[in-house]
């Protein structure tokens, strides 16, 4: 990996094509009924869909179509790969994958050759304790690479607050740091850790996990790429619905004033400092919307790879299940059994459910709700007690169990950034999905009413829309439960993630890779839920 002192960037290649006039009329229509749809408000049960969701993939269709017109070559390099696959292309797009507007894992790339040294920055890393979500999506991610060949480095500190010995497993190689002292990560000594690293054997990827890798060292880096896990004008729509949450007569809290006041000029301090680096992975089709349209980003710098999850860890099991109910003294003749899981705070949307569920509790006491996870809404939970359970926090393998115990897992958030792990995780377990209808969650996930149910944030509606699950019964949750196994099977693992990762690193590296599909590509087995409305 060479510095910009060192080399100038390399310069991207853009295929330019006219876009077809069927293009243009249908977003013009489709736009329009945007404009009508605008200021409604809804919360869509198994009946109904998102609106801006179903939108969003029409217009992906036509660009595809597009993109398939004009895109038939790719600038060539020093590498000679045979472009083509006829069986992949019989699926859908072909040409270059940096005009790619929706998700990467869509595809199916097959096994390259080529190996890869990877430096990885994030600011924080699993060594004991309960890892949280970003630090799951690298180590599974990094893993995986790994255990697909790649040399991968990675500069970070322990989630625990402690300094464990630098490990290394196969060619995976974590370097761990001190802490500051306020318990923070150390950019700048894990930056000389990997300039001396560098020197002895360059990178030919430097990949950062949110801005663990900061903009001003970023910017001096040729092949860098980042991954963002939520972004600051997503950060507006959560502070917005949880103000709304707030009672009649009650205060907004000073905190709550100094964000609503501070916020604009902290998006706009993104979307300048985003420009350094050089490419920016959304893992939500929302976030790849916003960095084109708001932080303005060239298309070809902006790449959807969403998140994936272990499918040796995450997999369905009714005896599983079984036992974990039977753990936590669930009854048999339960009708229903919920599940929540992550921290027990308000911007989780705990006051939501909390409400919905002492509501819904009231009329139907054969409903149980577990809870996973610490926080302080805990205490009040057990209030609703015993037919909602406290369970603790869980590892990765005691989740699996816990998913497979429930009928339906809800994450009512009142966060719109990112893409919590827990959604991806049940739907590999074949559990369905009750959440927060945000852009983020209903273009990526519930992109089908197959998958479950969304309910806008506020605790009437949540209500009502728990009343549309215990009304559906188990029936339809098992059939719901089917479906998101297999969407999540295609589009959620490990694997999936995995190799779109791979496939752009290397497309960084080699612009032959750019190409999809090439001559070792895979054919997908099978299309992913598209919605109709």
């Amino acid at each position: 990996m060479r510095t910009r002192a060192m080399t100038s960037s390399t310069r991207v290649f853009c295929l330019r094509g006219h876009v077809p006039w069927r293009l243009a009329l249908t977003a013009s229509l489709l736009m329009y009924v945007a404009s009508l749809l605008l200021f409604s408000s809804r919360c869509y049960s198994s009946r109904s869909l998102s609106i801006s969701h179903a939108l969003n993939i029409l217009i992906r269709r036509n660009e595809s179509s597009a993109a398939s017109l004009s895109m038939q070559t790719t600038e060539a390099s020093s590498s000679n790969l045979q472009i083509g696959n006829p069986s992949a292309m019989k699926n859908g797009f072909s040409g270059d994958l940096r005009k790619l507007s929706g998700p990467w894992n869509r595809l199916c790339f097959g096994n390259p050759k080529d190996q890869l040294r990877i430096a990885l920055f994030v600011k924080k890393w699993p060594a004991g304790g309960i890892p949280g979500g970003m630090e799951r999506h690298a180590l599974t991610l990094h893993k995986t690479l790994a255990e697909r060949g790649h040399i991968v480095h990675v500069y970070t500190v322990s989630g625990d607050g402690s300094r464990p010995p630098d490990t290394i497993k196969g060619s995976l190689s974590v370097h761990f740091f001190n802490h500051t002292p306020s318990g923070g990560y150390d950019y700048a000594v894990a930056w000389e850790a990997f300039l001396r690293h560098n020197a002895t054997q360059p990178f030919d990827i430097v990949h950062t996990e949110s801005v663990g890798l900061p903009h001003w060292k970023a910017k001096d880096v040729d092949k860098v790429a980042a991954s963002w896990h939520g972004i600051a004008y997503e950060v507006v729509q959560s502070e917005i619905a949880q103000d709304l949450t707030r009672k009649p007569g009650e205060g907004r809290s000073a905190q709550m004033e100094r964000a609503l006041r501070e916020r604009l000029g902290r998006v706009i301090e993104e979307i300048k400092f985003f420009q350094s680096y050089k490419h920016h992975i959304a893992t939500s089709d929302s976030v790849n919307n916003v960095l084109q349209t708001i932080y303005q980003l060239p298309v070809e710098r902006v790449h959807t790879i969403l998140t994936g999850v272990s499918e040796s860890t995450f997999y369905p099991s009714e005896e599983m299940g079984q036992a974990f109910r039977d753990r936590y003294g669930v009854p048999r003749n339960a009708s229903l059994v919920l599940g929540a899981a992550g921290r027990l705070v308000n911007d989780k949307g705990h006051p939501l459910l909390f409400a919905a569920m002492r509501r819904l509790l009231a009329e139907d006491q054969g409903v149980f709700l577990l809870v996973a996870g610490k926080g302080p809404w805990e205490e009040r939970y057990k209030e609703l007690a015993p037919n909602v359970v406290m369970v603790g926090s869980l590892t990765p393998p005691q989740l699996a169990q816990f998913y497979n115990a429930i009928d339906i897992f809800l994450n009512p958030t009142l966060r719109a950034q990112g893409l919590d792990l827990t959604m991806l995780e049940a739907m590999q377990c074949g559990t369905p999905l009750l959440v927060t209808n945000f852009n983020s969650i209903t273009w990526s996930v519930i992109v089908s009413n197959s998958l479950g149910y969304t309910s806008p944030p506020n605790a009437d509606a949540l209500y009502e829309a728990l009343l549309s699950v215990r009304n559906d019964g188990r029936a339809v949750l098992r059939q719901k439960g089917t479906e998101c196994r297999m969407h999540a099977s295609l589009m959620f693992t490990a694997g999936h993630m995995a190799s779109s990762y791979e496939r752009l690193f290397l497309c960084m590296r080699n612009q032959s890779y750019c190409h999809y599909p090439l001559a070792f590509d895979c054919p997908p087995a099978v299309s992913a839920p598209i919605p109709f409305f």
